[in-house]
């Protein structure tokens, strides 16, 4: 998987895209990111990227000729499965969404900043926008790492074993069930029986039952067909 990320604060995914699964998923050859500062394809000396809005809006706006000019540069050169656009206002990401776009083997992601990007940049040259939830952050860069960490640990090899991801929470549209480790008794606070048992078949139960119900207490919005 090749990953190229547009933005105009590089430094802000420089941590966390070198760190944990991404940075072995790297390592491995699984996944490569490139990060491309937007401020290179800027307009004149001063490399400029953004102006005021048209309208009188306060802030300014990502213009579209820089950005168009290196997706244009990028497309050249491979093809893209999709060209998203990371924006409070796009399609919630979830799991589902992670499954499908870690099958994917070439993404663009946009970061938006300042008061976002030239709409028209929206109309002509994004295949999807996508929202890590309701709420508004400086730009799309921390949005983009997200996702990035989301997708990549779920390429066969980024993980040591595959089947950790397969259990994780949303998988099945159900909360995951409780994890313990040793030791069991620790001032008192026990870890369940069943868990000591050895009894694979009474352990499965144990956590289909507890997955329901965290799901039913904390996300009733989850697996409603399930229960």
């Amino acid at each position: 998987m090749r990953i190229d990320i547009l933005t105009v604060v590089p430094e802000l995914l420089e941590s966390p895209l070198n760190y944990s699964i991404v940075k072995r998923a790297k390592e491995k050859g699984l996944a490569e990111i490139h990060i491309h500062n937007i401020r290179d394809y800027g307009k004149g000396n001063y490399k400029q990227v953004d102006d005021y809005p048209f309208g009188g809006e306060a802030g300014m706006v990502i213009m579209i000729e820089p950005v168009y000019n290196i997706i244009s540069k990028l497309q050249k050169e491979r093809v893209y499965d999709e060209v998203i656009y990371m924006s409070p206002d796009g399609e919630i990401f979830d799991q589902k969404m992670a499954n499908m776009l870690s099958c994917r083997h070439n993404l663009i992601l946009l970061c938006g900043h300042y008061k976002g990007v030239d709409h028209r940049i929206r109309e002509h040259l994004i295949t999807k926008e996508i929202s890590i939830g309701d709420y508004v952050l400086s730009g799309g860069e921390l949005p983009a790492a997200i996702l990035c960490d989301s997708i990549i640990r779920l390429i066969p090899g980024a993980i040591s074993d595959e089947t950790s991801a397969l259990s994780d929470s949303f998988q099945d549209n159900l909360l995951a069930p409780p994890v313990y480790t040793r030791p069991a008794d620790f001032r008192g606070w026990k870890v369940p029986d069943v868990l000591l048992s050895g009894n694979p078949k009474l352990i499965s139960q144990w956590q289909e039952s507890q997955s329901l119900e965290r799901t039913k207490k904390l996300r009733p919005n989850l697996g409603k067909e399930d229960y």
